[in-house]
C-alpha cells in the first residue's frame, strides 16, 4: 500500500511533465498558440475544475447517508468484544470511541490492530476488556476537518501509518474516512486531470 501511494504521489508530476514535454516538441508556431491557448481557456478551466482539489467533505458526501458517523461509535465502557462484532457487522476496521452520552464528544479510537495488538498477542479476554482500556485515546487522535484536501489527508495517514481518520468540524464528529476512500478520491481526480490534458493537447480547450 505504501509503495501504491508513493507512485500516486508522483503520477501527478508525471502528468504535467507530458504536457510540457508536448509543448516543447511542437513546433515554434505550434507551441505558441499552445501556450496561449493555456494561458486563456485552459488555465481558466483547470483552476475551475482544481486539481487536487476534492476535499474531505466531498468523500463523505460521496459515501451517502453512512457518513454522518452515527453507526461508527462505541463507547469506552464497551467491551472490545462488542466494538470488534459492530466492526465485523458493518464491515469497517475502526470506531470513534465516545464517552456514554456523549456522542458528539470523541474519547478515542479502537481499530482492528489495537484488537490485535492488545487483546489477542498479550492473551487478555475481548469479553472483559473495556474499549477505554486499549484505545488511541483523544490526545494523540489525528483528525481532519472537512475541508481538508484529500491528498493532505492521505499525506497525514502515509506520515503516521494509520488507515482511518475522523473528519470533526465546530460541533463534533461528522464521520471517518479510511485510507481506501482518499486512495480513491485521489486517483479519480487524477484520472480527471489526465483527460482534460489530453483534450488540452488535442486541441478540445
Amino acid at each position: 500500500m505504501q509503495g501504491g501511494i508513493q507512485a500516486l504521489f508522483s503520477h501527478g508530476n508525471m502528468l504535467k511533465n507530458a504536457v510540457l514535454h508536448h509543448v516543447r516538441l511542437a513546433p515554434p508556431a505550434t507551441r505558441s498558440l499552445m501556450l496561449a491557448r493555456h494561458e486563456s481557456a485552459s488555465a481558466a478551466r483547470m483552476e475551475e475544475h482544481g486539481f487536487e482539489s476534492t476535499t474531505i467533505s466531498d468523500i463523505l458526501k460521496g459515501k451517502g447517508k453512512t457518513a454522518d458517523g452515527s453507526w461508527l461509535w462505541c463507547t469506552t465502557d464497551d467491551t472490545v468484544y462488542e466494538a470488534v462484532k459492530s466492526m465485523t457487522q458493518h464491515n469497517v476496521g475502526a470506531l470513534v470511541v465516545v464517552q456514554p452520552g456523549e456522542q458528539k464528544s470523541i474519547a478515542g479510537i479502537i481499530t482492528e490492530r489495537d484488537y490485535l495488538r492488545k487483546i489477542i498477542v498479550q492473551g487478555r479476554s475481548s469479553k472483559s476488556t473495556k474499549v477505554g482500556d486499549i484505545m488511541t485515546e483523544e490526545n494523540k487522535l489525528i483528525t481532519v476537518t472537512p475541508d481538508t484536501k484529500a491528498l493532505k489527508a492521505m499525506q497525514l495517514m502515509t506520515d503516521n501509518r494509520i488507515r482511518h481518520i475522523p473528519v470533526i468540524n465546530d460541533t463534533g464528529m461528522i464521520g471517518m474516512v479510511s485510507i481506501g476512500d482518499v486512495v480513491r478520491a485521489v486517483v479519480n481526480e487524477h484520472r480527471e486531470e489526465l483527460n482534460r490534458l489530453n483534450a488540452f493537447i488535442q486541441g478540445g480547450y
